[in-house]
């Protein structure tokens, strides 16, 4: 029976990780949909950026409550790991706590029980302040629908996990004061100790069928968890670590220049400049369509989205009643990225980009030029993502490939090419003020 055990065991791990890391290929194939992009200046401070902002979740302390809640359910994922591994080993070698022998196991299996009810507890709270009390930044009309549905799969996920872990245990412990063979001696355990007595005078057969469904469930919920994760914003969970890595290092407020346009800028201020990197550069367009246009950086950015939605909430346009919504400007980057993956064949390259974009499509003018460009959405972020980044690159597509501009941005930028500033004065009279 233990052998059988083993194989199916290794059947079901296998095929959940495999079908992990073939969603893992699809995602990097999608993300590399974006156009090519260098990134590799000053490594160490990258390096310091993702310790801090990643692991050390530095920025989440903006708001204290979701920062103590999301601390714990961060800490609990980490540390409960450790926990699996065991899980894993046990289904392959056909042991059963192949630990129990360690010093401080039972600490540790004490500690992994209270932050499970920590978790169990924080999940909780997430849930009400969703559903319940409606934050108002977990509540805009972009959450409607799937992004809504997701964020409490994902919580009634958690609970099922947890409660599993811990069903697990109290049956296991309530075998071991049977005196059960295959179960050692190592509990009864902090938190399941309370769920135990549910469990007394039950024969021992009918226990080992419930924590053995509760170990064999628990295991296929963490792989069911590990491959719904691309289908899910919970992406973050993986994506935050590079995505803060490749992030913005340079002040947030230092917009990227389109170095063709630079380089005549130059060229009409001294037409024997010379533009290092520029001669040979021939643009298919200038700013971006649609994601193809963008780089691969701001595609890795809007799958790393947790649709906290703590840019929208800085955001002054969108205080102000604007149409624009930082979150959603990323979120439908997303979507048109996740569209083109599932209607084309991104693993052999076998794209047909034609149908919607992103630009007028899904996202309208109206809301790229309520933007103020002031960086509090990207200044927001808790991993680092720069929705302004992705607002400029489709505005710039507007005005130089479109000619399509606000008819006061028009006048300034006419009067800039006529006078060589934004006021309608020519350039011999614009310093008459001083005399007067």
């Amino acid at each position: 029976m233990a052998i059988w055990s083993q194989i199916l065991f290794s059947l079901l791990f296998f095929s959940g990780t495999g079908l992990f890391v073939r969603h893992m290929v699809r995602l990097r194939q999608t993300i590399l949909l974006g156009r090519p992009e260098k990134i590799d200046d000053q490594p160490k401070k990258r390096w310091a950026q993702m310790v801090r902002v990643a692991m050390g979740q530095s920025k989440m302390g903006a708001r204290i409550v979701p920062a103590i809640l999301h601390g714990v359910v961060y800490l609990g994922f980490i540390i409960i790991n450790i926990e699996v591994l065991e899980i894993v080993l046990d289904g392959f070698l056909g042991t059963h706590r192949l630990f129990a022998g360690l010093p401080g196991y039972r600490f540790l299996i004490n500690t992994f029980e209270l932050l499970a009810l920590l978790v169990v507890i924080a999940v909780g709270v997430f849930w009400i302040r969703r559903n319940a009390i409606h934050v108002k930044r977990l509540a805009h009309g972009e959450l409607k629908g799937w992004p809504r549905l997701d964020a409490n799969l994902i919580l009634y996920i958690e609970w099922f996990l947890m409660g599993l872990f811990l069903l697990m245990n109290a049956a296991d412990a309530q075998l071991q004061q049977l005196g059960a063979p295959h179960y050692p001696t190592v509990g009864p355990w902090v938190v399941s100790s309370l769920i135990q007595p549910l469990f007394a005078g039950l024969p021992a057969s009918v226990l080992v069928i419930i924590e053995r469904s509760a170990w064999w469930l628990h295991i296929a919920g963490i792989l069911f968890f590990l491959n719904y994760l691309y289908y899910s914003k919970h992406l973050h969970i993986l994506l935050a670590f590079p995505n803060t890595y490749y992030a913005k290092i340079k002040a947030l407020g230092a917009l990227s220049n389109n170095k063709d346009v630079q380089r005549e800028v130059s060229l009409m201020m001294d037409p024997n400049a010379s533009i290092p990197g520029t001669e040979s550069t021939t643009p298919v367009a200038f700013g971006a369509q649609d994601v193809t246009d963008l780089s691969w950086n701001y595609l890795l950015q809007a799958y790393s989205c947790t649709e906290c939605g703590r840019c929208t909430s800085e955001c002054p346009a969108n205080q102000t009643g604007k149409k624009l919504s930082p979150r959603r400007v990323v979120m439908q980057t997303r979507d048109r990225a996740q569209e083109i993956a599932r209607q084309n064949k991104v693993l052999t390259g076998e794209l047909d980009l034609s149908g919607s974009r992103l630009l007028h499509d899904r996202i309208t003018p109206e809301e790229l030029w309520a933007c103020t460009t002031c960086n509090a959405c990207t200044d927001a972020c808790p991993i680092g993502i720069d929705p302004l980044s992705i607002i400029m690159e489709m505005r710039r597509y507007l005005v130089m490939e479109e000619s399509s501009a606000p008819l006061e941005l028009n006048n300034m930028m006419g009067t800039i090419e006529n006078n060589g500033a934004p006021w309608p004065f020519s350039q011999m009279d614009r310093a008459q003020w001083t005399q007067k």
